[in-house]
């Protein structure tokens, strides 16, 4: 397996009082496009939502296929649960979601890493969790990172998976 080298993050801190940077246009699975590119994601503010409705969009969107979305708006009920019980489920169900955008974008090392990362993470809340079936819904990632992972050591092709539904 080819052993990966995270990019060199930038040693200079953003200014603060800095405007903020443009917001780039992005494709379905979130990458970014050009500057003058059509976006072709729409997203909601899930800054200015409450965690509790930015969970329910973060399941709207993963039962709908939308898991860029679905990873965005629990990524933001994670930082809005930060201290409490929740801050770990939450960021785990983000983590779901960033693994199945990365498998389908084709990159099967951070689809198993992730998916495993954040099954790890919601497996402890149980057998219902914030309307979440949290065992069924780990174990079900847990076995496709296992079957995704197998896959990439025998230099194979992605295999087809069945996405979760909560």
């Amino acid at each position: 397996m080819v052993q990966r080298t995270p990019a060199p993050k930038p040693g200079r801190p953003r200014d603060p009082d800095a405007p903020p940077k443009p917001k780039r246009p992005r494709d379905e699975l979130g990458r970014p496009l050009p500057h003058e590119a059509e976006n072709k994601l729409h997203l909601e503010d899930y800054d200015s939502l409450s965690m509790e409705e930015n969970h329910r969009l973060g399941i709207a969107h993963l039962n709908a296929g939308r898991f860029f979305p679905a990873h965005e708006a629990w990524e933001t009920s994670w930082k809005q649960a930060k201290g409490t019980d929740d801050a770990e489920f939450f960021k785990g169900l983000s983590q779901l979601g960033a693994g199945y955008v990365h498998y389908l974008r084709g990159n099967p090392h951070g689809a198993h890493t992730l998916l495993r990362r954040g099954a790890k993470r919601i497996t402890r809340y149980g057998d219902l969790h914030r309307g979440i079936r949290a065992h069924e819904l780990a174990a079900a990632a847990f076995a496709q990172a296992d079957r995704i992972e197998a896959a990439e050591k025998a230099d194979a092709p992605i295999p087809r998976i069945e996405f979760p539904t909560i």
